[in-house]
């Protein structure tokens, strides 16, 4: 099994917003090759020429720091209703955001990306005619999308199975169904990116059962340190190893009897802007890789 680690840009927004400061951090404080870039840095509702201006700077920092761009995702703003939205015309241009996004993502030379599936509103998700029709047609957008990019060098699309039954994919049978029924008409194929600090339903909460069970559909798997019933986020520092569940040999163990054969460990760790965390974010990711280090070596 090949795996290598990386992080999810997430940990810049609002803070590192610069192509130079955030691809300095990830390739030389953090000795990191992969990044996972997220909507919120370069969001597609942007004009055209600021797009092409960012992505000029952030491949020029990703060559100074050798890095490479691997995947592309939605992220903390842009977790919206979006391709679950009860209101047809905001579907309509929320798939065309999508299909801009995913274009950026080819011109960083990324080989997948996706997001969280769409969220539903309560009112549709309480009606059964309403959510069939709104889920119905968030499947035909996804796989709409995975034509789009099967010319754009893309390999796959991913989502990422969530939190409550109206966001997706909150069991595992569910997350199973909700990626065949795309597969079934698909340009690429629909795989997942696995959070291990995502086990939401009350019958599932042991992350370890995901990753055996889904962990050979996951080119990409968010990584955290978390605890048995609630996604926490927090580094994997001494204070954090001793409260949390996530531990290093067990995810690569489970991930192997998996059938999983290559994937990228993405840290996705959260500080919120508080007086005793915004200053730590650094030191924290670094704590986190160098854990990680000891069994992954790339």
């Amino acid at each position: 099994m090949k795996l290598k680690l990386g992080v999810n840009c997430g940990f810049a927004t609002n803070r590192y917003i610069e192509p130079e400061v955030w691809g300095e951090i990830v390739g030389k404080k953090l000795r990191l090759r992969s990044v996972q870039f997220v909507a919120d840095l370069l969001n597609p509702f942007f004009p055209e020429d600021y797009i092409d201006s960012q992505i000029k700077r952030i491949l020029e920092s990703s060559v100074r720091n050798e890095f490479s761009i691997d995947s592309i995702f939605l992220s903390s703003q842009t977790r919206t209703n979006h391709l679950m939205s009860p209101d047809e015309q905001a579907r309509k241009i929320w798939l065309d955001w999508f299909k801009k996004l995913l274009l950026i993502g080819a011109r960083l030379g990324v080989k997948t990306g996706g997001g969280h599936f769409g969220i539903l509103t309560v009112d549709t998700a309480n009606d059964p005619d309403k959510k069939k029709r709104t889920v119905d047609a968030g499947i035909k957008a996804w796989q709409d999308l995975t034509y789009f990019v099967k010319d754009l060098g893309y390999e796959s699309l991913i989502f990422e199975p969530m939190s409550i039954p109206r966001e997706f994919a909150c069991t595992i049978s569910e997350t199973r169904e909700l990626m065949e029924r795309i597969n079934t008409d698909c340009g690429v194929p629909m795989l997942l990116c696995l959070d291990v600090g995502h086990a939401p339903h009350p019958d599932e909460r042991d992350p370890y059962m995901w990753l055996l069970e889904l962990g050979e559909f996951s080119p990409v798997v968010h990584i955290q340190q978390s605890v048995l019933d609630k996604s926490m986020h927090w580094p994997f520092t001494p204070e954090y190893n001793q409260q949390g569940i996530i531990r290093a040999e067990k995810v690569i163990q489970c991930l192997e009897k998996s059938g999983c054969l290559e994937s990228i460990l993405i840290f996705e760790l959260y500080h919120k802007e508080h007086w005793d965390s915004d200053w730590k974010v650094i030191e924290d990711y670094q704590a986190s890789v160098d854990y990680w280090r000891q069994y992954v070596k790339d």
